[in-house]
Formats: structure tokens, C-alpha cells, sequence
């Protein structure tokens, strides 16, 4: 059995994570750290797991008795936490905040148009210098195997990303890209804000953070990798939606003259082909096809000399958690699927 702690235990993240964790052939959850709610049972919090489980946060940090930890901490946090805690040296981490994700060298800025991470700091790649390797598995899933330390993908640039990814090992990537998506309110944490409680969001559509989303440097980061060059912008517009969780995205890509259509939707098809969890799927899609699942579903349309690309994701688990449990899984050498079969909301 994998044994796992769990630190920052009290957010719609962890809860997620747990209610996956508990259902996990091969996983066993040592400890959900949380000092505001030390001696609590985790249904006090986290009340969907009534009849699952009886245990309690605690705010004791007992690293020697894990194999991995899960950061569930808000931004900014995990570089702070490894500054002023010596972990043994065995033990694993899969982040899922900001703070790796980027890779140091590469980080200047969100877009061509320029990222004013000074306004920002939070969104500012705090360490100089790190290992972990960035957690999508749909292109770095060697890399995952053997890392002691993996950084999980933002929920917006998942989605994204897998949007576009066969687009770049294409080369299509070659005028900017206009992105378009929409996600749920579980997206802005446990907190309750301006923009996330019920009377403002319900009914209600908005537009945040345009051109300028923290999600856009490991997007462009990934793409470039992929297609080996990337000068386009990537102009993305986020909405906050009126429904709980999921991403539904579209990403339009101008092509060049001469372009070959049907090899287009086959390099779509042969990408995900393999894939356990990410699908091409031949018609329209619809996001609660993959609310409550680890499943990424992709289209693809040409129209007018323009690829419409259509991809979605539930924003808690492929976006968050359980693309973290897919990665402990690789991590460990263990089916890539184990605990994750679960059942979308679609009928």
C-alpha cells in the first residue's frame, strides 16, 4: 500500500482528494493535516464522505511514516512550506498549487503582450531553481515515473493544453490562437468571495483576468515544447459560470492555405489514441460527459480555413486531483488508472 499524508486539508482540493484516496486499491491516507481544524472528524468539513470515514484532522506532520504527500496548499505556500521543513529524503510530493510549475528559465511571462507579475507577486515562480517535473502525463509520463517530485497542472491550463497539444505536434501553431472557457465555481476554492457566492453567481456570467490568466506561461510552456517553436499569442478569456465544477474550452487556430484537413482530424485521432483517460471524440461535446470523471474529451472541427478545437474537464479531478492521483500512480508503478473509475453525471 502507498501511504499518503495529505497537507492543507480542508479545501474543496483535499476534500476531493480524499474521497478518491479512501476508494484506492493501493493507497492508505496516514494523515489529513489541518491546525484550524485539528481534532475535527473530516466529515465536519468534507461532508460528502459521510459513511466513508471516521477519521480526523490533526495538525501533527509525521513525514517518517509516508511515502508521499500531497500539497494542497493556495499558491504561493509550498516553496515556503519546503523552506522551513527538512522532509525525509524518500519521501514524495505531488504539489498542486502554482509555485513548480513553470520552469525557471522559461518563465518571463504569461503572454507576448506582457505578464506584470510586479501587480502579481503571488503568480511569480518563487524558487530559482527546482526538480519537479510538470505533471501531464499525456507527454510526460516517462518523466513522471521516475521523478521524486511532481508539480500538478492548473486546472485552466489542463484543459487547455490537451485542447491544443496535437495541434503543436502538427505545427499548426503558427498565427495566435483565440481561447474561449468557461469554468465552475469550485475553481475559486472553499473561501467564499464576491464572485463566488450564490446570489451574485447564479444566473449570472462574467469575464476575469483576460489576456492575462497565470495558467497562459504553463500553456505556452508545454506547447512550445511539443511543436519546438511557439511566437503566437495564446488570447485567452476565462468566465466564471454559474454551475459548480468543469471546464468547457474552445481554442480556434488559423491555418494556412493548402492545409490538409482529414490529416488534421487524423493527427487529433492518433494523438489520444493511447491514452487511458484522454479522448478524441467524433461529434460535439457536452461538460457533463466528464464532471465527476478523470476523463478529458477533445473535438475538432474545420470551418472556413479555422480549426475549432472543443475540450473539457472536470476542474477537480483531470483539472486537480485526480490527474495528482494518476500521477502518484505513475510515480509508483501501479495500473495508471487504479481509483479512478468513476462515473460521469451524464446519463
Amino acid at each position: 500500500m502507498i501511504k499518503i499524508g495529505i497537507l492543507g486539508g480542508a479545501g474543496y482540493t483535499a476534500g476531493e482528494l480524499i474521497r478518491v484516496l479512501l476508494h484506492h486499491p493501493e493507497a492508505q491516507i496516514v494523515f489529513v493535516n489541518s491546525e484550524s481544524n485539528a481534532g475535527n472528524l473530516l466529515t465536519d468539513v468534507h461532508e460528502g464522505l459521510y459513511g466513508d470515514t471516521e477519521m480526523r484532522f490533526t495538525d501533527q506532520m509525521p513525514f517518517e511514516d509516508v511515502d508521499v504527500l500531497f500539497f494542497c496548499f493556495g499558491h504561493g505556500k509550498s516553496e515556503a512550506f519546503l523552506r522551513e521543513h527538512d522532509l525525509p529524503a524518500g519521501v514524495r510530493i505531488i504539489d498542486l498549487a502554482q509555485d513548480f510549475r513553470w520552469d525557471p528559465t522559461d518563465a518571463p511571462s504569461a503572454n507576448h503582450s506582457g505578464f506584470d507579475f510586479d501587480a502579481a507577486p503571488i503568480m511569480k515562480p518563487v524558487p530559482a531553481r527546482h526538480d519537479f517535473v510538470y505533471g501531464l502525463p499525456e507527454i510526460h509520463r516517462a518523466l513522471i515515473a521516475r521523478a521524486h517530485h511532481v508539480a500538478n497542472p492548473g486546472c485552466f491550463a489542463t484543459c487547455l493544453q490537451l485542447g491544443l497539444l496535437p495541434a503543436a505536434k502538427m505545427g499548426l501553431l503558427r498565427h495566435d490562437v483565440s481561447v474561449n472557457a468557461i469554468t465552475g465555481s469550485t475553481g475559486a476554492g472553499v473561501k467564499p468571495g464576491a464572485t463566488t457566492h450564490f446570489s451574485w453567481r447564479n444566473n449570472n456570467l462574467s469575464i476575469y483576468k483576460a489576456f492575462r490568466h497565470q495558467h497562459i506561461t504553463e500553456v505556452r510552456q508545454s506547447l512550445k515544447e511539443e511543436q519546438g517553436f511557439l511566437d503566437a499569442s495564446i488570447d485567452f478569456i476565462p468566465y466564471r459560470g454559474d454551475f459548480a465544477r468543469g471546464i468547457f474550452a474552445t481554442e480556434v487556430v488559423r491555418l494556412d492555405p493548402g492545409f490538409d484537413a482529414d490529416g488534421i482530424i487524423n493527427g487529433f485521432r492518433e494523438f489520444y489514441a493511447h491514452e487511458p483517460f484522454t479522448h478524441y471524440v467524433e461529434k460535439s461535446l457536452d461538460l457533463k460527459q466528464v464532471v465527476n470523471t478523470n476523463k478529458a474529451l477533445v473535438h475538432a472541427d474545420i470551418i472556413d480555413g479555422k480549426l475549432l478545437i472543443t475540450s473539457c474537464i472536470d476542474n477537480l479531478l483531470k483539472g486537480a486531483v485526480g490527474q495528482a492521483v494518476e500521477n502518484m500512480n505513475i510515480m509508483f508503478g501501479i495500473d495508471e488508472t487504479a481509483g479512478l473509475g468513476l462515473k460521469a453525471s451524464a446519463f
